[in-house]
């Protein structure tokens, strides 16, 4: 783990809530995968029609990180809290998946509390 796969996770949100679709495309790979419980998509355009569809203020909480995989606990706008887990190559979102909870998000990855990032 790096910090530049943090600080790409906290820059692909900060552009998320902007809704500056061009730095989400520069920070993302162009054959990113988007998942959600109701499924996937790949892809830069894909990216963009769902950054567009979903686009909601998110907060992220904690941060865990493990073998390059970085799971964001998030508060959206609404309240409802739910995370998403990453996957960071070279400075670039390759993968991002969301997860109703965070629990949910950690097991996906084989993540533990002791993945927490405290800094």
């Amino acid at each position: 783990m790096t910090v530049s796969e943090i600080a790409t996770v906290l820059a692909w949100h900060d552009a998320l809530n902007a809704g500056d679709l061009d730095t989400l495309v520069q920070l993302s790979s162009d054959d990113i995968k988007i998942g959600e419980p109701e499924g996937a998509t790949q892809g830069l355009a894909a990216m963009r029609d769902w950054a567009q569809r979903a686009h909601r203020e998110v907060s992220v909480g904690r941060l865990f990180v493990h073998d390059g995989a970085v799971v964001a606990e998030e508060l959206l706008s609404d309240g409802t809290v739910q995370a998403s887990g990453f996957r960071v190559v070279r400075d670039q979102v390759t993968s991002v998946f969301r997860h109703r909870s965070l629990e949910e998000a950690l097991a996906a990855t084989d993540m533990t509390e002791a993945d927490l990032r405290d800094d």
